[in-house]
């Protein structure tokens, strides 16, 4: 069997985490027919396809020698809360904007939450339509992962909260959440967050901005660790990665 490179070992395991359905089909097949070959387990060091069968038995499918398609579990919905606040400028009589302004908390943002919602969409850019803010992660460890994560708002517990909706493959690690939380963090507060902070969202006495970030009192957490309760898991309507082998084509 021809070597396979590093490079493309941890591609495949990105793209085709344990726990994707594994379909086969035989060469000389005229219609093709597609059989249930069972779930991935693992890809071992030389590219083979490691599959548990529905019997518990295990069957080995290698590149090029066997005609089988591979397609990844659907993306889940993981949520990171952080707290939201804004400054509010009240406008004179003469219609001057008041320069230092008042810090509105998350309980009083509530009242605003479809015009900070409209302001977020505002601030998406179009090469962010895909894959929202992984389209500007520079790193490889959670590009296959993450598919993606936007920024957006939703009420709780009588609060407006941040939110980064992350859609995920499989489950991260502990230190891939850390690098996903670090991160979407540093776009919260120099990035992404900071063009938020520019958008004026017009009021009745003046107007005011958003803050995603803030100096004290500031964390991103899951919901179980912020309200101690387990997460809902939400399916991606889009359709998942799914590969040929043998022919080794990619769709």
């Amino acid at each position: 069997m021809q070597d396979l490179s590093k490079e493309w070992l941890e591609f495949l395991r990105g793209q085709f985490p344990a726990g994707s359905r594994v379909q086969t089909w035989e060469l000389d097949d005229p219609v093709n027919t597609l059989k249930e070959a069972g779930t991935l387990n693992r890809i071992d060091d030389e590219g083979r396809f490691h599959v548990r069968q529905s019997d518990g038995g295990e069957r080995i499918l290698a590149l090029g020698e066997e005609m089988f398609s591979v397609h990844p579990p659907e993306p889940t919905l993981l949520k990171l809360y952080m707290p939201m606040t804004a400054s509010f400028h009240a406008r004179n009589e003469w219609g001057d904007l008041d320069e230092i302004g008042e810090e509105w908390d998350s309980r009083t943002l509530l009242e605003y939450e479809d015009r900070i919602l409209a302001a977020m969409v505002r601030n998406r850019r179009p090469v962010e339509a895909e894959r929202g803010l992984m389209h500007w992660y520079d790193k490889e460890i959670l590009d296959a992962k993450v598919r993606s994560a936007v920024f957006t708002a939703e009420a709780r517990d009588g609060r407006l909260w941040g939110v980064a909706e992350c859609q995920v493959i499989g489950q991260l690690s502990p230190e891939e959440l850390a690098g996903l939380k670090d991160f979407l963090s540093g776009q919260a507060s120099d990035g992404w967050g900071e063009g938020l902070e520019q958008q004026a969202i017009r009021v009745d006495g003046g107007e005011f901005y958003v803050h995603l970030w803030q100096i004290d009192g500031w964390s991103i957490q899951t919901e179980a660790e912020r309200f101690g309760q387990t997460q809902g898991e939400a399916k991606d309507m889009k359709h998942g990665t799914t590969m040929t082998m043998g022919g080794m084509g990619l769709g």
